[in-house]
């Protein structure tokens, strides 16, 4: 037996995955505000609850901003660092099964890179994402766990939060766009909006624009696929909101199992394919 971890560092999570030849282990995800910490934390859990032996490692390959910390090797073991952006494509082409995509990382802020078999090119992305989400709500809502505020978004109704083409308008100003489509988030705040109202605001203003970006990196690269990925990618409002906006613009999205993950999966994959 001859493994390879690859540990995502993020800002506020660390991500752990093994590959037992081409076998994906169960991936893990840990919480900590420490790096050097988290890492640590993660490989131990990792290696213990999958009863792996040290000596059974081949290599450790790590990614994520949280990676500068560690500068040697973890445990003495060979440790290689990978550039996140082509972690990213890598491990989003490998969970959809594309060969050619948009890959959106969606994370505190949002990365895209194109990924295909010539190579992986970064797009560029948007400081707005998990981060974005988290710290309206916060200010907004005195809430800051996702899950707690997409709860609560269930209930809610953007109509009483965002302004509408409907709004604005009885014309026609395209045959591609619905007359529901956003035309300001935010934009019809109503003072009876509710906290479910507001909630569900806050995740439609982040998604649209990530949305948005998205569809227009893939018209760039004349491609339809879009592969959904990072921890906002599995909030239960994300499949129905991007897959309305990808039937407008003539785009697929799609959200592949763990994709939560995929960087991290695509970081041990680094040299395997």
């Amino acid at each position: 037996m001859s493994i390879i971890i690859g540990i995502d560092v993020g800002g506020s999570t660390t991500k752990i995955v093994g590959f037992d030849g081409k076998r994906l282990l169960n991936p893990q995800l840990v919480k900590a505000t420490d790096p050097v910490a988290s890492i640590y934390g993660a490989f131990g859990k990792f290696t213990s609850e999958n009863d792996i032996a040290l000596s059974n490692i081949d290599r450790v390959m790590m990614t994520g901003v949280g990676s500068t910390f560690v500068d040697s090797s973890i445990y003495g073991l060979k440790t290689i660092h990978v550039n996140e952006f082509d972690a990213t494509g890598r491990g989003g082409l490998y969970l959809s099964e594309l060969e050619d995509a948009i890959i959106v990382s969606m994370g505190t802020g949002t990365a895209l890179v194109h990924a295909n078999s010539q190579g992986i090119t970064h797009l560029g992305g948007t400081g707005v994402g998990g981060g974005t989400l988290i710290g309206l709500a916060k200010k907004m809502l005195a809430m800051q766990e996702v899950e707690h505020i997409s709860e609560l978004a269930k209930d809610g109704n953007l109509a009483n939060v965002d302004l509408r083409i409907e709004d604005i308008t009885e014309k026609v100003i395209s045959p591609s766009l619905s007359a529901s489509v956003t035309a300001s988030n935010f934009g019809k705040l109503s003072d009876i909006a509710s906290k479910s109202d507001i909630a569900l605001g806050i995740i439609n203003l982040v998604f649209e624009t990530i949305a948005m970006m998205s569809i227009f990196s893939a018209r760039q690269k004349n491609i339809r696929e879009i592969v959904l990925t990072g921890n906002l990618s599995v909030i239960p409002q994300c499949k129905g909101m991007f897959t309305g906006l990808g039937e407008m613009f003539g785009v697929h999205f799609s959200i592949p199992q763990n994709s939560t993950f995929a960087t991290v999966v695509g970081t041990a994959l680094t040299d395997i394919i």
